[in-house]
């Protein structure tokens, strides 16, 4: 299916293009509107072992993956959204003309359905003895010759749906991200969260780290952009009387792509009003174990890839010991941006010092310490000048009540004591300015708006942003963030 030329293409579809109009020469509609299905496939087989040696009848559709004949019959599987089934389909039983009609006019590839009654083969399969059989869909294009298991990337990337028929695992995976999705919304519901909806075209963005993604609003004749995070919005729900809020959400960072990365990822975001940075922390442990437990029925997520015990409580490491622990530094010793800058290239990380200390201080973290980061772990207590949102520690200024939260090499949420200071947060701002005016492109925005809020009173308030294509890397054992992304975004195809 890949990099096929125009004439190769056509040597492919021809033959099936003349079984099409052979179908419909006949009178048979190979496109029809529906097909009165009773089982799907797990139903069936699942009828059977509760019937034992009846024969319940049953009417099944699906994909034509396998084709075996055999003299005056065939077996042959067809697959759906629950698995497979065999088809058993005898000359005697179907009739001349329909038996003769499948070998010469049905392909793999295609959608059929087939009626008639269960029973168990000689070697233990649960089968279809098939009375009668309908066209449901002509395929034009076969299948990959390697169906049972694309191994290039490209096509599985930019043809997911031939990744899903392929492998049973593939969609495994897309299904167990559907549960991890549902199981956060139950616990949140549960705790009495309210989910709700925020813009994603924002006429400032912000609450995040990244350069945005912009477009043109033609009627307001000015610049929007696509949302990097929700946090800005929320707190405002927090400031207008909700106490707690969340919601899962697609976000667009106009950034690089590599194996954690990808510009249209999915968050969660919640908020609540009244806890901090410390309570947040057991919000996040107890939502991972729970979703955990409920795909494997335990905390310990066991893959090819890493065994991960979510069981809480977790690690903890403060941001200064786990630069300390990695390369002997003091950040303490390093108060400005060109001693520090100076200090992290001795280890490699070459960081422009007028782009600001934390942003030295972020690179030495993201390239020495996270990829070493194994079992569950919660980096806290991060210097002030990383964390423009977030509340400074009460013990010592210099810190912010934030915590980042890994596994494995990969840092899947960052959450934090909400700063609540307009004042503190309106200097933040600024300070994030001059970066951004010294060329960190990634530095914060001011947002008058969002201060004119803050200054009607914000009460004190914990917040977490989980980054769910991660986590389900981490749950389902994957690698590569584009692994659980049913359609990743990728470079064009030359």
């Amino acid at each position: 299916m890949d990099s096929e030329t125009p004439r190769h293409a056509e040597n492919l579809v021809a033959p099936r293009l003349a079984k099409l109009d052979r179908l419909r020469d006949i009178g048979i509609d190979p496109f029809p509107h529906n097909f009165e299905r009773t089982h799907t496939s797990a139903g069936a087989l699942s009828e059977f072992e509760e019937g034992k040696e009846d024969s319940p009848v049953c009417s099944v559709a699906g994909r034509l993956v396998r084709f075996n004949r055999m003299g005056k019959s065939a077996f042959v599987h067809i697959q759906d959204g629950a698995g497979r089934i065999q088809l058993y389909l005898q000359k005697n039983v179907l009739g001349e003309e329909q038996f003769k009609r499948f070998l010469d006019l049905f392909d793999i590839g295609d959608f059929l359905g087939a009626s008639g009654t269960l029973f168990r083969t000689r070697t233990g399969e649960v089968t279809v003895r098939v009375e009668s059989l309908h066209m449901l869909s002509k395929s034009l294009r076969p299948l990959p010759e390697k169906f049972h298991g694309l191994s290039d990337h490209e096509t599985r990337y930019r043809q997911r749906y031939l990744d899903l028929i392929a492998g049973s695992e593939v969609r495994r995976t897309f299904r167990m991200r559907t549960v991890i999705i549902s199981e956060i919304r139950r616990i949140l519901d549960g705790r009495g969260y309210l989910e709700v909806e925020t813009p994603i075209l924002q006429p400032l963005y912000g609450g995040g780290s990244a350069r945005p993604f912009v477009t043109h609003y033609n009627v307001l004749g000015r610049d929007f952009y696509l949302r990097i995070a929700d946090e800005l919005y929320l707190k405002r729900l927090i400031i207008g009387g909700f106490d707690k809020v969340y919601e899962i959400s697609k976000d667009f960072r106009n950034e690089g792509i590599d194996r954690t990365h990808s510009p249209e990822l999915t968050m969660l975001e919640c908020y609540e009003a009244y806890v901090d940075y410390e309570e947040i922390m057991r919000l996040t442990e107890s939502i991972v174990a729970q979703v955990a437990t409920k795909i494997y029925g335990t905390p310990v997520v066991d893959t090819e890839a890493w065994r991960l015990d979510f069981t809480p409580p977790w690690r903890r490491i403060s941001f200064s010991d786990a630069i300390r622990h990695q390369t002997g530094l003091d950040i303490d010793d390093y108060p400005d941006a060109a001693g520090i800058a100076e200090a992290a290239a001795q280890f490699g990380v070459i960081v422009d010092p007028d782009l600001g200390r934390g942003k030295v201080l972020d690179s030495l973290l993201e390239k020495l310490v996270n990829p070493l980061v194994e079992e569950p772990t919660f980096i806290v207590d991060y210097p002030v000048e990383t964390s423009p949102l977030a509340k400074r520690r009460v013990d010592d200024e210099r810190y912010a009540a934030r915590f980042e939260a890994m596994a494995a090499g990969i840092k899947f949420a960052n959450a934090f004591s909400e700063l609540n200071d307009p004042l503190d947060q309106r200097k933040r701002f600024e300070e994030q300015a001059q970066a951004r005016a010294a060329g960190d492109e990634e530095a914060q925005v001011l947002d008058e708006d969002f201060l004119l809020a803050m200054e009607h009173g914000m009460p004190p308030t914990g917040g977490l942003g989980i980054g769910i294509d991660r986590l389900t890397m981490l749950l389902t054992g994957h690698r590569n963030i584009r692994e659980v992304i049913l359609f990743p975004q990728l470079r064009t195809k030359n």
